[in-house]
């Protein structure tokens, strides 16, 4: 430090000696001089500047120099590594700074209204509090007090009671007050606080002109705005939250339009960006027939209004779930080359009075506005049940938004080109004036898809999927709709997914015809549980039961032909069977004792084999149940309870009374018992009959697991009787037929009927499609 200490006094001495000698030359020497002389302080400064700088840097530094001897490279290679490491500091510093201000905005995004807001309540609590801190503050005393030290002293200017609470005293001129501004006590009532005033003021000895005025005034002390505070920041807090917090998408249309936009509907207006056309629909051609001709008619409308026909007003697509209802709406928005507007039914329950009738006017008018246009209504069965019927709780609201759904439907004069669309899986419930002619005057439905249209949906589904060369889509389908009875369009979707994940997970080039069947066992069977062991007494009881079923079936001429079975636990049950029953719709009372039978042969099996029966049989026994009640209860099919039907109880339903008397329940109970008895009897004789082979069937289970219908015949040989419904024959029989897609001779130009369309735009502005 000393060395430091010389250098910089030797600098400053030269500094000041160069300084004086320029201040003390003339003001009239030549410009050649000073620079000269300024050239002269560079030199000999400049030496010293960077002996200055030497001698810091060997004095900060923490290493001792290896020799005296530091070069200029390794002083400025150093200067330059110490910057770097502030640089890359300082870029971390603001990096994490930006790391948790960009997880803020996005956790909170706030918007330029919202800020205001924020701001607009900070400002309004800090002036609050601001007013309540620099207020003017006062020092409590007590009655004794008052009189004592300050009353009797003179010291009282004037006294103000507030809010006949308390009392506040103020000093007279000329007192300093410069701590407090003023002393203040409470009071019991005004009248006792005068009357004592008055007597202390005798007792000093105060005339009247010396007495101390009294004043009254009433105040806020800010306990009103305090207890009126907590309930002020919840109604924000829930007001922001709806707005702009998780809370905002689900109060029905709070986040949109505020509390004052809540009757506005929340309809979604698609146009020309639906990738789901009609080719990408299949089995049911008869519902796009009816879909077309509306299309058709928006396209074309001189075609019918020639002829002075009208198209109708509304459709229902209903049906099961599942079956391509929504759908077959979305492929209607991908083929109309007009605005598809599309809503739920149940966006128009709230549980405010009101809203619902209101998001009704708000969603026709916006299909005014955009007219030509397809509104389509999901679900409507959630606003269009039936009135009159048990109203309780909303059901007022609900029947006020049917209400006004009912005006505005029928509210168009008929000229208008207009058709509303709706889909629903519960007809049944519909309101009837919401079903008759003028509102929806169709009533399209939509079930499962017979063999050929199964076959032409997963002709769809196949589309998108990398198959392999050696299969032939046509063959593949018509395989795979033979292996799915009863699969609705959903559940063919499933299987093809399901196909393409399995094909994945092993690492497959491409999906084969092993990778379907597959699929097909897991949405049929569920998920397979090869880590579920069974014991052996279990697995056999297990595969006794299964051999009871397969060979009492096989026995059986009206039995569905067994096509696989399995020991495998899948999903939640021990094992499945697989079956392919043909495309049946009307049964005959030998054939439904037939599937009885055939359903209590593994029951009959463990009774035979075991001498005891096990927890197996029971969804066995419901079905057994199930038929037997329906044969003899609705259809007719019993001579002592007669040709009569009656409604069974629906599953879930509330049973209120039976549709017959006392009497005739008991007779309806004995011949279900008759009945189920003699089909066990039957299926018992059938199985010791056929005990050998019964036992040979379990056995190659016990071994293989596996049952398909290659080894039934090499076990048990060919069925004694004529099939009519075998596997082979299926596929033979589907590949002759295929689905009908023949359109009438107006609607095969359907998709380039597009010049109309601008004409019955000018014609009618105020028209829409309702779907």
């Amino acid at each position: 430090m000393s060395l430091l200490s010389l250098t910089v006094g030797y600098c400053r001495n030269r500094v000041r000696t160069l300084s004086r000698n320029y201040s003390s030359s003339s003001t009239f020497r030549f410009f050649v001089v000073l620079t000269s002389k300024k050239s002269l302080i560079q030199r000999r400064c400049g030496g010293l500047h960077q002996h200055i700088f030497q001698v810091t840097r060997l004095l900060s530094s923490r290493k001792q120099p290896k020799d005296g001897n530091i070069k200029e490279e390794s002083r400025g290679r150093e200067w330059q590594d110490s910057n770097n490491g502030k640089d890359q500091r300082r870029k971390r510093w603001k990096k994490g700074e930006s790391y948790w201000w960009s997880r803020f905005q996005e956790e909170f995004p706030f918007d330029d209204k919202t800020v205001q807001n924020l701001a607009a309540g900070a400002a309004g609590m800090a002036s609050a509090f601001l007013y309540f801190h620099f207020r003017e503050t006062g020092v409590q005393i007590s009655w004794k007090d008052f009189v004592h030290h300050y009353l009797s002293r003179g010291l009282v200017g004037h006294v103000e009671v507030v809010n006949k609470q308390y009392v506040k005293v103020f000093p007279a001129p000329g007192v300093n007050t410069s701590r407090v501004n003023y002393l203040w006590f409470n009071i019991g009532s005004a009248d006792s606080f005068e009357h004592n005033l008055e007597l202390a003021q005798q007792e000093i000895g105060l005339d009247s002109i010396q007495k101390v005025p009294v004043l009254y005034s009433s105040e806020s002390d800010g306990t009103l705005f305090l207890s009126v505070l907590p309930i002020l920041l919840v109604v924000g807090f829930l007001l922001f939250a709806t707005r702009q917090g998780p809370m905002a998408g689900g109060l029905g249309g709070w986040g949109r339009g505020g509390l004052f936009g809540i009757s506005e509907s929340k309809a979604r207006i698609i146009k020309n960006n639906v990738s789901v056309h009609f080719k990408d629909v299949a089995g049911c051609e008869e519902a796009k027939q009816d879909i077309l001709e509306f299309i058709n008619f928006l396209k074309s409308p001189r075609q019918y209004h020639d002829l002075g026909a009208k198209i109708p007003k509304g459709a229902v697509l209903w049906g099961p779930s599942g079956n391509g209802k929504t759908l077959l709406a979305k492929a209607t928005a991908g083929e109309a080359n007009v605005p598809f507007i599309t809503v739920n039914g149940s966006e128009f329950q709230e549980m405010f009075v009101g809203v619902g009738a209101a998001r009704i006017r708000d969603l026709f008018a916006t299909a005014r506005k955009n007219a030509p246009c397809i509104l389509f209504i999901d679900e409507i069965d959630a606003i269009g049940r039936k009135r009159g019927k048990e109203n309780f709780g909303d059901e007022g609201e609900q029947e006020n938004t049917l209400n006004q759904l009912l005006v505005e439907m029928d509210g168009f004069n008929s000229s208008t080109n207009i058709v509303v669309l709706a889909a629903t899986n519960r007809a049944d419930i519909l309101d009837p004036a919401l079903m008759r002619p003028g509102r929806f005057d169709r009533h399209v439905y939509i079930g499962p898809p017979d063999m050929k249209g199964r076959a032409s949906i997963f002709k769809v589904h196949l589309r998108p999927l990398k198959l392999d060369s050696s299969v032939d889509v046509e063959t593949l389908a018509r395989n795979l709709a033979a292996l799915t009875p009863d699969f609705t369009g959903a559940d063919i979707a499933n299987v093809c997914n399901e196909a393409a994940l399995i094909a994945a997970r092993r690492l497959s080039q491409y999906v084969s015809s092993k990778h379907f069947e597959w699929a097909v066992e897991r949405v049929v069977g569920g998920l397979e549980k090869r880590s579920q062991v069974l014991q052996l007494p279990e697995k056999t009881t297990l595969a006794y039961h299964e051999a009871g079923h397969a060979v009492t079936g096989w026995f059986l001429e009206h039995a569905d032909p067994l096509f696989k079975v399995s020991l495998v636990p899948r999903g939640t049950g021990l094992g499945y069977a697989q079956y392919l029953p043909k495309e049946q719709y009307l049964f005959t009372q030998e054939q439904l004792f037939d599937r009885m039978c055939m359903m209590l042969g593994g029951r009959v099996a463990e009774q035979v084999f075991f001498r005891q029966v096990t927890t197996r049989a029971q969804d066995d026994l419901r079905k057994v149940t199930q038929s037997a009640y329906a044969q003899i209860v609705q259809f007719g099919m019993n001579g002592a309870v007669g040709q009569v039907s009656f409604d069974l109880p629906q599953w879930g339903s509330l049973i209120t009374d039976k549709p017959f008397s006392e009497s005739t329940a008991q007779v309806i109970d004995q011949e279900v018992r008759s009945l189920i008895d003699a089909a066990f009897q039957r299926t018992l004789e059938l199985i010791l009959d056929k005990k050998e082979m019964v036992e040979k069937v379990a056995k190659h289970l016990l071994d293989q697991e596996i049952l398909d219908r290659a080894d039934m015949v090499e076990l048990l040989g060919p069925r004694p009787f004529q099939e009519k419904s075998s596997y082979q024959e299926v596929v033979d029989c589907l590949e002759k037929s295929k689905e009908d897609t023949f359109l009438p001779e107006g609607l095969t130009d359907w998709q380039n009927n597009k010049g109309d369309t601008k004409h019955l735009q000018n014609r009618q502005n105020t028209s829409a499609l309702y779907l």
